[in-house]
């Protein structure tokens, strides 16, 4: 594996692709890696599999790429410098395995590329937020009882690291509150690499309770910033936000909610039913949301039929 692999469509950047039309995400990391047999109940979930399996890493990426996605997005949400310090991995072994992360997602694209696949191909570098490296549900809950100048002091480094490994785009990701996307808003700074923000919500507040409005504001002048949106969360809650998220930044807006199930984060497991229907996201485009794909418990399949039905307009 090389750090020199390009990006599969240098000439034109996710930001101009986002000016032209809409451009499909991929789908769970890890409900991929769990229906190809991979255990994840360990602490560092899917960033377990980098030190141990990088191959499983690449073809769950390519398994999206295939089935029509245009964006991967890496596995290192749960990648932190204190998460793999608990297992004893050393800063330098973990800046690698960030560093890989992104490695295996252009390997995967090469490798879809060579089985033919024809459509654009980017790659996000996920930066998860501070509770996720908790594992203690505290990412659906924001409120760490820290600062934002502290959590900007967390995220600088691996964002540093991953920016190096020259990602497409920084996906900042189901950030649970409006003083973490400030801090990483700050920490992003200077780095080089375009960025999206996308917050997990419940209704139209933050998972903090900060009114979207607010939350979005955030990043409507930030010039890193290609689009703002939400992920991981439920797919009714999702019209209300891309219509604020559009009306308060002008900016592209980002959408990939969960199937609808819900996650109890003390039993560690999923419950209830999918409401994920790929033909929402008709409207959705239709309000401003160009980013497109899904997060948690959407599959490849659902991902399919999403490029299927925006390719259809």
């Amino acid at each position: 594996m090389t750090s020199d692999i390009p990006s599969p469509l240098a000439e034109t950047s996710l930001a101009t692709a986002l000016r032209t039309g809409a451009v499909v995400l991929d789908g769970g990391m890890s409900n991929q890696l769990e229906s190809a047999g991979h255990d994840l109940s360990d602490e560092l979930w899917s960033a377990r599999l980098l030190a141990e399996q990088p191959d499983a890493i690449i073809e769950a990426h390519r398994a999206y790429f295939e089935s029509g996605a245009n964006v991967a997005i890496t596995s290192s949400y749960q990648a932190t410098f204190e998460g793999f310090a608990k297992r004893g991995i050393d800063r330098r072994e973990s800046a690698r395995l960030l560093t890989l992360s992104v490695e295996l997602a252009r390997e995967a694209a090469r490798r879809a590329q060579d089985e033919g696949v024809r459509h654009p191909l980017w790659v996000a570098a996920s930066v998860g937020p501070y509770g996720a490296m908790l594992a203690d549900g505290s990412e659906y809950r924001g409120r760490y009882g820290l600062s934002v100048r502290e959590l900007e002091r967390f995220h600088r480094p691996r964002l540093e690291v991953l920016a190096a490994a020259a990602p497409d785009v920084l996906a900042l990701e189901t950030v649970p509150d409006a003083d973490e996307a400030e801090a990483l808003l700050r920490a992003v700074r200077g780095l080089g690499v375009s960025a999206w923000l996308s917050y997990s919500i419940a209704g139209v507040h933050t998972r903090a309770g900060q009114p979207l409005e607010e939350a979005f504001a955030l990043a409507a002048d930030a010039d890193e910033v290609i689009a703002v949106g939400v992920n991981c969360c439920a797919p009714e809650d999702v019209d209300a936000a891309v219509t604020i998220a559009a009306r308060v930044t002008g900016k592209p807006v980002v959408v990939y909610p969960n199937s609808g199930e819900a996650w109890d984060a003390e039993a560690r497991a999923w419950s209830g039913r999918s409401s994920f229907l790929p033909e929402q996201v008709l409207g959705w485009q239709e309000s401003g949301a160009r980013l497109i794909g899904g997060c948690c418990r959407v599959g490849p399949e659902a991902v399919a039929s999403i490029a299927s039905t925006l390719s259809s307009r």
